[in-house]
């Protein structure tokens, strides 16, 4: 798993991100969100809200969006709560970026049930674009992240690319995905296997078969 940094807290990057403020439909959700925990937890609104922030910074970025310093401050004065336990949150979690990040996070899993599966061919055909652990491509489009389990085993290798996963891959089926996106495009996501429709087996089930048709009741037969 690549390393985590926070970008430096530099003077251009007040210029850029030292006003941040809710946009007015987010400052609307920001109440909502605060409004669900009882009084005196206000603090626990610090996970939904730094999501909240790190989609507004990406809305101007047209990126997934990270978390500049400026913007986690921001977050803590709303929060009424100190700077450094709003670092802690953002620097543990790794759905948010605490670096810049490029057009498509590309997130592929490295464990086990993946990695028996392909997942170091499917590094390699992002390798072959350019992409790099922990980096972004010159091109500003991919950042790439190697991760840990992501909970698509029974559909492995997968990756997350921003919100969505991709699941069931092979070489020609990741790039396929990439060359959609890097067109403007919109893949399918979900499993990329033409044979399955969710996390199904492949083929004719071996058990249970009465139900494909209907809700067979088997308890008579146990």
């Amino acid at each position: 798993m690549a390393d985590r940094f926070i970008e430096p807290d530099t003077p251009e990057l007040r210029a850029r991100w030292g006003n941040f403020a809710w946009t007015e439909a987010n400052a609307a959700k920001a109440k909502d969100i605060v409004a669900r925990y009882p009084e005196g937890r206000q603090r626990s609104a610090v996970m939904p809200l730094l999501d909240l922030a790190q989609r507004q910074v990406g809305a101007e970025l047209n990126t997934q969006g990270w978390l500049p310093i400026p913007v986690m401050e921001f977050v803590a004065r709303e929060l009424d709560m100190p700077i450094i336990r709003v670092v802690e949150v953002a620097s543990f979690y790794t759905m948010y970026n605490i670096a810049p990040i490029g057009r498509f996070h590309v997130q592929v899993c490295g464990t086990t049930p993946c990695m028996l599966r392909g997942s170091d061919d499917i590094i390699e055909t992002c390798k072959k674009r350019g992409m790099k652990k922990g980096h972004t491509t010159a091109d500003g489009m991919w950042s790439f992240t190697e991760v840990e389990c992501m909970g698509n085993c029974a559909s492995a290798p997968m990756v997350q690319i921003n919100d969505d996963n991709y699941e069931d891959l092979t070489p020609e089926r990741m790039d396929a995905v990439l060359d959609a996106l890097a067109r403007g495009e919109t893949p399918k996501a979900g499993t990329q296997d033409p044979a399955r429709h969710t996390v199904e087996p492949v083929g004719e089930p071996t058990n249970l078969a009465a139900m494909i048709t209907a809700n067979h009741d088997y308890r008579s037969e146990w």
